[in-house]
């Protein structure tokens, strides 16, 4: 809280709020890439190792099912966010707002006093001056720098730190890196020292679909039109400029005409015209307006709150409406069933496929006969180190220990994200079925597991064995 000239107390303003909550944001994302558990990242998405790592669980790119929950709950949360309040998303979290205030705010005026003050943003630097144009280039070079390191904790989302710097210890055997590196900073140092806040007025789309999210009880930057007047007519056209006309037609009009709340705007709207397509509701006009108005002791008429509450004068704003509540409702089902989902995650793949001959028949002496399947198993260890994999067979219920594994016969190492292809054969002399026109199909289960992790490492995968029928095994004989 601050202290205005005439003693009342001043909320600590919407900015200082922002810039803490913008270094938390930078900070987080900056170093969440480094952080492994288990060799995990909290999120990577590989395509350079088609892997999905969520939550330090590592996902196989077949088990790639978990993406559409993560898109759907990012663009439920960011529509739910402006039902509740506005284009919030855009003045408080989206990294254009971020970068821009830190090109602005950071370096062109409190690092190099290019501009004046942070407070006026529509006043833009007289260039005609050699000491401004050196400035200026100055401030362009560091952006350009944190441009690239921007760039690279973008990609480092995708290409995990550890293998981005050894990839870029040889650039030009990795030019699709190298290209994607320089090619998203140019896009910053373009968008954020030219583009501007043009970007998010003519560009962004999703300032072109905020107003249909609006309603009565969204929060958002207001103007408040009954303490303050109506600086503007119905038809959007500025009719004041000076506090005493405005007070000729609206004697009890408080609004000085400072225009504090429209130098401040980074967007270069005119807050007291009501709702605009630009506003990315940075509160920034809350906090001049407060100001102001503090040092007559009156409250500011600039505030984030709905248009129920401060311009229909209804009542007070409705948090927890029926929108807002099927929102919460979606979010918390689709987090659940990502979990859920999640937590069936197998850690070893394994698809089996029967040979195209059904069965072969083996005499071995002594009049014995054995039947054999062939089958091909391909199996690909989603761990982060080797290890040995083996497998058992179960049959129905009382036939048990009646089929035994040819091949392999011992534990193979399977290396991680290889796919290895093992032909495995299953063998029996007993005899299982006594059908006298048909084959018979008996189903099997088979259970694959890591040595040593036998209670981790395990995948069951249902399958069948095929036994002749008897005139096929009398002949064999």
């Amino acid at each position: 809280m601050s202290e205005s000239s005439s003693g009342i107390k001043l909320p600590t303003p919407w900015r200082y709020n922002r810039y803490f909550f913008f270094t938390f944001l930078t900070v987080t994302a900056l170093v969440m890439p480094w952080i492994q558990i288990e060799g995990s990242h909290f999120f990577l998405l590989s395509f350079d190792k088609l892997k999905l790592h969520l939550g330090f669980v590592q996902f196989d790119m077949q088990e790639l099912y978990l993406m559409p929950f993560l898109l759907m709950i990012l663009f439920l949360g960011i529509f739910g966010m402006t039902v509740m309040g506005g284009r919030v998303f855009c003045g408080w979290i989206c990294p254009q707002t971020i970068f821009r205030v830190i090109y602005r705010d950071v370096i062109e005026t409190k690092l190099l006093k290019l501009r004046k003050r942070i407070k006026n943003k529509q006043q833009e630097p007289d260039m005609s001056l050699s000491e401004n144009k050196i400035k200026k280039v100055i401030a362009v070079v560091l952006w350009v720098a944190l441009s690239f390191v921007a760039s690279a904790n973008l990609i480092w989302y995708f290409v995990p730190p550890e293998d981005f710097f050894a990839y870029m210890a040889d650039p030009f055997e990795h030019m699709i890196l190298l290209g994607t590196l320089v090619s998203s900073a140019l896009f910053l140092i373009y968008d954020i020292v030219f583009l501007q806040e043009d970007y998010c007025i003519y560009v962004c789309p999703y300032s072109r679909v905020q107003s249909v999210l609006y309603d009565d009880h969204t929060v958002m930057a207001l103007y408040n039109t009954n303490r303050g007047g109506h600086i503007y007519n119905e038809h959007k056209e500025k009719v004041f400029t000076k506090q005493k006309d405005l007070q000729a037609f609206e004697p009890h009009a408080e609004c000085t005409a400072c225009e504090s709340c429209v130098t401040v705007c980074p967007t270069h709207i005119d807050i007291r015209k009501g709702l605009q397509l630009e506003c990315i509701n940075c509160l920034e006009c809350v906090d001049a307006c407060t100001v102001v108005m503090g040092k007559l002791g009156k409250p500011s008429l600039v505030t984030w709150s709905s248009e129920y509450e401060i311009i229909q004068k209804k009542g007070k704003t409705r948090y927890f409406r029926p929108k807002i509540i099927a929102y919460a409702l979606l979010l918390v089902g689709l987090a659940v069933a990502m979990v859920v989902m999640g937590s069936k995650k197998e850690h070893m793949l394994l698809n089996i496929n029967k040979e195209n001959r059904l069965y072969s028949i083996n005499k071995e002496g002594e009049g014995r006969v054995a039947v054999e399947n062939a089958y091909e198993f391909l199996l690909q260890n989603t761990q982060s180190e080797t290890l040995k994999f083996y497998f058992e067979v179960n049959l129905p219920q009382g036939m048990e220990g009646k089929l035994e594994i040819v091949k392999p016969t011992e534990p193979f190492d399977i290396t991680p994200d290889v796919k290895k292809k093992k032909i495995v054969v299953l063998k029996t002399y007993d005899k299982l079925a006594n059908d006298a026109r048909h084959d018979t199909i008996i189903p099997i289960t088979i259970r694959a597991y890591a040595l040593g992790h036998e209670d981790k490492i395990v995948v069951l995968r249902e399958s069948t064995f095929t036994y002749p029928k008897a005139d096929v095994l009398k002949e064999a004989k």
